[in-house]
């Protein structure tokens, strides 16, 4: 018989049945990080996973007629982390679908093709508005957002759209590391009490100077041209933000900051000020189909969210879940404590980019390791930028492998993978300068 661990039933770790749990995860993953081989969305994979685990360890424990209460108080727990983490980008879609629908994003881009940039100020005025939309949006859709501008600029010049795809997948994911908001891994460290909220704003400088230095190496590949010299006034002039666009921006600002108060001032969960943000949207809408005649529904916004994505949270989450309470993660935080913490952290973010951060991330919040707040604080940036050293590495980089089909690609990514390695490498460095040497948000 299995051998029991405090507060997790059984170890199935070191029992046959655990180990076929670990293969249906396995499995499982395989066809996730495939995906676009079979044409099978991963949410498919990932939920099948996430939910049979624990039907199997459901059926495991009533067969062996086992002791139920540490099923159900894991059971309890992780209904709860993935809702704060579900509703959470749940409202956080819902708002950016409100600015498409009001046309914010296409009155950006129309700006950007109005002023007859050249390549190589598209290419840093692009990253610079990844790394900083990021952290108030989420990587993934303002790697798409952008991704969309560069190919609407130019559709065929590989010259010009590989290096600045990348360009736009690093400073998103950089851009992501350093707000709660940006990232899922931030997100589900910020929510899992890893830190406050200003204690990621510390992670700034290494996650900005990252990324501006694989920029600066990216921009040598960019071709010093400017084809759209003349630009496009009349393109800024056809393309309008619509009526409640610019208060939809302050309402969406104001949302964030109520899921700030929450968490550090009443204790709530961030999905309650997120969800209380969405309320007082519904209620803007409300009122600017009766005062101004402007008829936008709001569930028409929700309806366009990205459920799949939504999906593959709550079953790659569920599944790791099912991972932890195996019994599988307690033996793997043993590796905090047989090398450098410094160390394993970087090599996690080298695990993202292979993986996905996500999973790697959550197993290591799991595992919970007896860690000091400044390796907290590394692990959380070498999960999100991480991602960005291969191209299916993160939700961004996957993001925009489908809008530039064909030309963002595997291999051309890894062409200049190097200048993401050094970047990363100076990410680590600055964190270690910053956090370790003179303890600055340690």
């Amino acid at each position: 018989m299995t051998t029991a661990i405090a507060d997790h039933g059984v170890d199935l770790a070191v029992h046959p049945f655990g180990w076929f749990l670990l293969t249906i995860f396995v499995v499982g993953y395989y066809f996730i990080a495939t995906e676009e081989k079979y044409h099978l969305d991963k949410a498919k994979p990932a939920l099948f996973a996430g939910t049979f685990m624990f039907v199997l360890i459901g059926g495991f424990y009533a067969f062996n007629g086992l002791d139920f209460k540490p099923f159900e108080n894991e059971i309890a727990h992780l209904i709860l982390e993935i809702a704060e983490i579900f509703f959470f980008l749940y409202v956080a879609m819902t708002f950016i679908e409100a600015l498409i629908e009001r046309g914010v994003f296409n009155a950006l881009k129309g700006k950007l093709i109005a002023k007859g940039y050249s390549y190589r100020e598209l290419f840093w005025i692009t990253g610079l508005l990844a790394f900083f939309i990021s952290p108030v949006a989420d990587n993934l859709t303002t790697a798409l957002i952008l991704s969309t501008v560069l190919v609407t600029i130019e559709k065929n010049d590989k010259a010009f759209l590989v290096p600045s795809a990348l360009n736009v997948v690093v400073a998103a994911n950089a851009g992501g590391a350093w707000s709660p908001f940006g990232d899922i891994t931030t997100l589900m460290a910020w929510t899992a009490g890893k830190g406050a909220f200003v204690d990621f704003l510390y992670l700034f400088p290494a996650s900005f100077f990252g990324w501006l230095i694989t920029a600066y190496l990216l921009s040598k590949f960019v071709p010093d041209l400017d084809p759209l010299k003349d630009g496009d006034p009349e393109a800024a002039e056809k393309i309008k933000i619509l009526k409640g666009g610019k208060v939809i921006i302050f309402l969406g600002a104001t949302t964030i900051a109520l899921a700030v108060i929450c968490k550090q001032v009443m204790h709530l969960p961030p999905m309650w000020g997120m969800l209380f943000g969405l309320s007082i949207l519904q209620l803007y809408m409300y009122s600017l189909k009766k005062k101004h005649n402007q008829d936008v529904d709001i569930f028409h916004s929700i309806s366009k969210i990205e459920n799949n994505t939504l999906l593959f949270f709550f079953g790659i989450l569920a599944a790791v879940g099912a991972l932890h309470f195996a019994g599988f993660l307690t033996h793997a935080a043993k590796l905090y404590e047989m090398f450098n913490p410094t160390i394993v952290n970087i090599g996690v973010g080298f695990l993202s980019a292979i993986v996905d951060n996500v999973p790697v991330m959550s197993a290591v919040l799991k595992a919970n390791p007896n860690i000091e707040h400044a390796q907290w604080m590394l692990v959380t940036m070498t999960a999100g930028v991480g991602g960005s050293l291969i191209s299916f590495g993160s939700a961004a980089g996957v993001g925009v492998m489908g809008k530039l089909h064909g030309i963002y690609t595997f291999a051309s990514h890894m062409k200049l993978a190097w200048t993401v390695l050094v970047g990363y490498i100076a990410s680590v460095s600055i964190w270690y300068v910053q956090f370790i040497v003179f303890g600055f948000g340690a």
